[in-house]
Parts: structure tokens; sequence; C-alpha cells
């Protein structure tokens, strides 16, 4: 009685934290075609673009997912503006005054590039999130904090460095990320490639909070214990495809670990829609080659993932999770003897 009950509550709390499946009885195939017919609209107008993208539609979270397409499918994540921001606020971050005159330089440079070329960095788009959905008398707040993804470096992550939005949806707050939602920025030519990402729109907080870590904690969302800023550091990786395959990322909670050779080290997720036990695999890297494997004990019940794995040799491993073609995890095992 007592796994049951400890299954029950697992389930209770995954199910009670916003997301978008409070919204399953919702169809946005309405709010998406508005975005896409506004799709030349320019920044010159806000109130007039606002009103076009949501006028038509019946629900707060509609006229909101007719804002966030839009932004979504229109803004380019200028991937120059941001390494520039990067390398000006490392340089500038033992002098206060410096780092004050150049926060307030890019903040002018972020915007007229907004609204000029509809390119933008992740200040931009949390921005005009919230403008356009306040001139849609929508409640709708800038988060900052930390972002993580697999090119960032955590020994120097010190100051925030990412924007997101938090959206008030029938008296309940909801996460959402425009800049990864966006596309795919190319670091080595700057170019940039829509690819509008749905997993990052009303995301369940507990996997949001594997990589973003806002500076306000109310901002988790989380009414059970929230991770602190150490906890996100040592946090797996998880990538975009991670946000539609998974609801919730559980085990193995750290990127980097350290086991024993032939220890049993256990997998679990929970999956946002089902898979065939076929499409689970590991691509295991011992730093010589690679091989991608099918864990043998592979369980998909009630959309839950779980399979364990052993290292039958010493060494040190980078392994990444697949559901089919889609990369979804990595993390690291110094196996030892």
């Amino acid at each position: 009685m007592k796994a049951v009950r400890y299954l029950f509550l697992f389930i209770f709390v995954l199910q009670s934290n916003a997301q978008i499946s409070d919204f399953d009885h919702i169809n946005f195939r309405k709010a998406d075609s508005i975005a896409l017919a506004c799709k030349n609209e320019d920044l010159g107008n806000l109130p007039q673009l606002s009103h076009r993208l949501t006028s038509s539609l019946n629900t707060d979270v509609e006229r909101f997912r007719a804002i966030y397409k839009w932004v979504c499918s229109n803004i380019a994540n200028d991937y120059n503006l941001y390494s520039k921001n990067k390398r000006k606020r490392k340089k500038f971050e033992n002098d206060q005054d410096k780092l004050h005159a150049w926060n307030e330089h890019i903040k002018k440079e972020i915007f007229r590039k907004l609204l000029k070329r509809k390119k933008t960095i992740c200040t931009g788009y949390a921005y005009l999130i919230k403008e356009l959905s306040d001139l849609a008398d929508l409640d709708c707040e800038i988060v900052h904090g930390y972002g993580k993804t697999s090119t960032t470096d955590i020994d120097k992550l010190n100051t925030p460095n990412h924007s997101w939005n938090a959206i008030k949806l029938d008296e309940k707050w909801y996460l959402c990320d425009p800049t990864w939602a966006s596309g795919i920025p190319n670091p080595k030519t700057n170019m940039f490639t829509f690819e509008y990402n749905n997993g990052y729109f009303l995301t369940n907080p507990q996997l949001f909070a594997i990589n973003h870590h806002p500076i306000n904690s109310k901002w988790q969302l989380l009414e059970e214990e929230k991770p602190s800023f150490e906890t996100f550091l040592e946090a797996p990786i998880i990538y975009g495809k991670a946000y539609t395959n998974l609801s919730f990322h559980h085990m193995p909670e750290k990127m980097h670990n350290t086991i024993q050779r032939n220890e049993k080290v256990s997998f679990k997720y929970q999956l946002l829609k089902s898979a065939d036990v076929e499409d689970i695999n590991l691509l295991i890297d011992n730093g010589f080659n690679d091989k991608r494997i099918q864990p043998t004990d592979t369980s998909i019940k009630n959309q839950q993932l779980t399979f364990d794995h052993q290292f039958e040799s010493t060494g040190f491993y980078d392994v990444h999770l697949y559901i089919g073609n889609d990369l979804i995890s990595t993390y690291t095992f110094r196996v030892k003897a």
C-alpha cells in the first residue's frame, strides 16, 4: 500500500504543476493560423499588432498562444549580438561602472535591432511577449535568471544570462521560453533558422527548472522543495527535444556521476507522449569510440520510462539518451574499479 501511495503522490505532483496539459481541451489551430496570417506585420504599431493577433479569439490562453506563436515565428535570434554582449559583460564583470554603462548601451541596441530588423536576444523576446500581452490585457511578467545549454560553461556561470516569461491564465501562472522556442542559431555562421519548438510553451515547471533558474525563486512555480542554484548547476544537460518528449526528467539527477564497475545506474523519465521500447537507446562514448545500445530492461508504463544500465569496464563515459532520432539528455560517468 505504501508503494501505491507514493506512486499516487508522484503522479499528483506531476499533474498539479501548471503546464500545457491543463489546456488539453483547447484547440490552438485558430490561434496559430492567425499568427501565420500576420507573418509580414512589423513592430511599428504594437497595439495594432496585438489587436490583430487576439481580437477574434475567445480565451486568454488562445490569445496568449497567438502572441507567443507570432513572436517565435517572426523574431530571429541574433547570435552575434548575444556573443558581443557575453564578451563585454565578462570583460567588465569586476568594474561595476563600466558594466552598468554597457548594460545601458546594449539595451538600446537590443531594442533598435528588434524594432528595425526583427532580430534580438532573450531580453528582447521576453520584452515583446510581455508588451503584446499587456496590450491584450493579459498578465505577463519577464523573468530574469540563468539558462543552461550544452555550450554553457557552468564554472563561469556567475551572473544571470537569460530571460523568459511567466503568464497568468485562469488564475494560475505558467512558464514559457520564446527565445529557445523560436529556432536554432548557428554560432559558426551567425545564421538563424526558424524551427518552432512547442515544448517551451506552458512547460511543466519541474522540467523547466533543469535548465532555467530564476533570480526570484517564486518564478520556479514549484509548490514542493525548490531546487537550489547548486542543484541547477549539477543537473544533467537536456536539449530542445527533451521538451517535446518529456514532461519530467527524474533520474539521473546529476550531469557528472562517479560509480563502481557493474553498479546499476537507473534512468527514469515521464513522457509527454507514448513511445516504443525500440525507440529508446543510449549513445555511449568512451573517448576513443562510441556505440549505440538499446537497454535490455526498458519499461514504459503509464508513459513513465525506466531502465537500468551497467558499465562493465572502468573509464570515463559520455552517455547520450535518444528517443528515436531525438537527442534528449547527456550525462558523464566515471567508472571506478
